[in-house]
């Protein structure tokens, strides 16, 4: 008689055993059973690759400190730049006037800034002095119509001026004090939304400054107001 077959297996633990079957028909099966429960651990640990393996739960728990530390003597300094509508061939009045505007409200609309200095150049030519009919006049010497950047004209509104430049500090017949008074007169902040909303047509726009101006004669204001269109550019 042939001798019974043996069948040595070695665990994941390092131990090795040895078996052999009393009768091939009888044991076989369970015999083959038991060198599968004991080798399959060892050929999966064999079989998964180290990078596949998952960290402990402590490194998980309490993980490696990150070294975030930079040197500032050979660190790169990123500056942002923030792009706004320039006005290259502006005059410095004019100039001033489209920075103030994207200063100090959230118009960003190339068309919708172009409408107020297209009607700010019908009204005054950008002249902060300027009486209606012309005469270059201080504040308190301009009697009769409208007067400054805009020309105020109801008793209202230029009396308005005068009592925002005293409050905050400004010559009511200069450029500075008259355009920080037009960007926070109640009258124009009542319609800034409407300028702040992108994407609408200079003719769209000009419907918010007539409510805000309330011009008699349109005049060539929407025209300059095209005109502005093609000067200013994004940088």
């Amino acid at each position: 008689m042939a001798p019974l077959p043996t069948i040595i297996a070695t665990s994941s633990e390092g131990t090795t055993e040895k078996t052999t079957l009393s009768h091939p028909q009888r044991w076989m099966p369970n015999s083959i059973n038991l060198m599968i429960k004991k080798l399959l651990p060892l050929s999966l640990l064999i079989s998964i690759p180290a990078a596949c393996a998952y960290p402990s739960i402590d490194k998980i728990n309490n993980p490696p400190e990150v070294d975030v530390t930079v040197n500032e003597e050979k660190a790169v300094k990123l500056e942002v730049v923030k792009k706004v509508w320039t006005c290259p061939t502006c005059n410095e009045n004019e100039k001033y006037v489209l920075g103030e505007l994207q200063k100090k409200t959230r118009i960003t609309d190339r068309n919708a800034l172009a409408t107020i200095l297209g009607n700010i150049k019908s009204e005054s030519n950008f002249h902060p002095n300027i009486c209606e009919g012309g005469a270059r006049v201080n504040y308190n010497q301009c009697h009769s119509g409208g007067y400054g950047l805009i020309q105020w004209t109801s008793i209202g509104r230029y009396d308005g001026l005068g009592k925002f430049s005293a409050k905050y500090g400004y010559d009511p017949s200069t450029l500075e004090g008259q355009t920080a008074y037009m960007i926070n007169e109640n009258v124009f902040q009542r319609y800034l939304p409407e300028f702040e909303g992108p994407g609408r047509t200079v003719s769209q726009y000009m419907v918010p400054a007539y409510y805000w101006l309330g011009w008699g004669i349109k005049g060539h204001r929407e025209l300059y107001a095209y005109d502005y269109v093609k000067k200013l550019t994004f940088a």
